[in-house]
């Protein structure tokens, strides 16, 4: 079997999480149905997680990708619009399309936004090929089942130049912050949800972003990725080895 061959059945096999979905077949549907169970308590999972920061993150690391006004944006698995609402201050209205494989996260989305939304996957964008300037993604990479095939669509649906900008997490390498990460996210964390919103269902998507953070690939096989799907100027900011913004652009020149 050829590196590449080896590198994406790594990427394929490392993003299952047992009991979640082990089984690729059923990933999708899972993901779908875990998404749909614990929309209404995503927002507040998320503040706990971010200690309150995550807006002003996401915006700073919108901004330095140079999002302003006049550019259209895709936001790939949108969620709740955490990070399309920072990209519509910075672009303006009509400027971001969500797309969510979760109606009931489209649903919140649509109240708090009013943006186009568009229900699908990331390995399969139902959108116009180079119509978009930057494709976003907000903490989801972990649930993408084809990570390569997820580039290629947001290659695809960029202009030539235009730039993909992805937040994501990993569990940190070093052995004492990991632990810390362990204990924090995997064990404060959702108890501090179940508190907060009195539905097991809280603690469980807290829980679940723990696994999958351990489990996920490592930021270097993302970018070798990235690359092995066309991307150029690919680079990674990393703050305290867990939080990482993934960045890459489309050729120019695409003949």
């Amino acid at each position: 079997m050829s590196n590449v061959e080896d590198r994406q059945d790594t990427v394929r096999s490392q993003m299952l999480v047992d009991g979640y979905y082990a089984d690729p077949a059923q990933r999708l549907r899972n993901v779908r149905a875990l998404f749909n169970r614990t929309a209404r308590y995503y927002d507040g999972v998320n503040s706990l997680f971010s200690l309150g920061s995550g807006a002003w993150y996401r915006r700073t690391r919108l901004r330095r990708a140079g999002v302003r006004a006049g550019v259209r944006v895709v936001d790939v698995a949108v969620g709740t619009g955490a990070l399309a609402r920072e990209a519509l201050r910075l672009a303006g209205n009509d400027a971001v399309i969500g797309v969510d494989v979760s109606e009931e996260m489209l649903a919140i989305a649509q109240r708090k936004l009013g943006i186009p939304l568009i229900q699908a996957t990331a390995e399969a964008l139902p959108l116009a090929s180079a119509s978009a300037d930057y494709v976003t993604m907000g903490y989801a990479l972990r649930h993408v089942a084809d990570l390569k095939a997820a580039f290629r669509e947001a290659l695809r649906v960029l202009r030539p130049g235009g730039r993909i900008e992805l937040l994501e997490i990993s569990a940190p390498r070093n052995k004492f912050s990991r632990a810390f990460a362990a204990f924090f996210i995997g064990a404060v964390l959702p108890v501090l949800s179940l508190l907060m919103t009195r539905d097991r269902r809280s603690s469980t998507l807290m829980r679940y972003h723990w696994k999958t953070i351990l489990r996920y690939i490592p930021p270097d096989t993302v970018l070798s990725v990235m690359r092995e799907s066309g991307f150029i100027n690919v680079s990674r900011f990393s703050d305290f080895d867990l939080f990482h913004h993934y960045s890459g652009q489309k050729p120019k020149d695409t003949d």
